[in-house]
């Protein structure tokens, strides 16, 4: 199913599952399994229900689940992701679907760009995140993991991180206001 052509109650499940893991994420600083691993399973069941043939359903959904791990499981092994994060954009591609993913991965990644640059002016910490990028990018260029270092592993204590499951929730939402802009 094309994303122009997104069923209605597929969006309104999208919604609601990020709408629910945005708070939970500001809130407790996690995006916990009993919302995102039956939303797995979920994404899989609706497609299929939903789709002209129940195999193209299952291969939308599973097409989705498949690029969001393939981008956000390498992400979550350098330590630059926790797991609910890779665990919720794995759900969000179940629901969505391959096409429809990719544009909620770049409207989030615009908007996490604007709340990164945001959060290190309010936290006056721009010269420090260049620095973290130079190193990130040193440390790839020679096949080291960045991790290594402290203050680039997002579960240390006293990195500056995004609440990620937030990040999401805006993207998609915003991607869902203008979907019907697109087509």
């Amino acid at each position: 199913m094309p994303f122009t052509t997104m069923h209605p109650v597929i969006q309104i499940l999208i919604a609601a599952l990020v709408v629910i893991a945005g708070v939970y994420d500001i809130l407790y600083r996690r995006i916990p399994n009993w919302l995102v691993l039956p939303c797995w399973v979920g994404g899989f069941v609706v497609n299929a229900f939903l789709a002209s043939s129940w195999i193209e359903g299952l291969k939308t959904a599973g097409l989705g689940f498949g690029l969001a791990m393939l981008i956000y499981m390498p992400l979550y092994l350098l330590r630059g992701m926790g797991a609910g994060d890779v665990k919720l954009m794995a759900a969000l591609g179940a629901f969505a679907g391959p096409v429809a993913w990719l544009f909620i991965f770049l409207f989030s990644g615009i908007v996490g760009g604007v709340v990164a640059l945001i959060m290190m002016v309010v936290h006056r910490r721009f010269g420090k995140t260049l620095r973290n990028m130079f190193l990130i990018l040193w440390d790839m260029l020679h096949f080291r993991a960045p991790y290594g270092r402290a203050e680039l592993d997002v579960s240390n204590p006293k990195s500056l991180r995004l609440p990620y499951g937030a990040v999401v929730a805006l993207g998609c939402l915003a991607f869902l206001g203008v979907r019907p802009l697109m087509g």
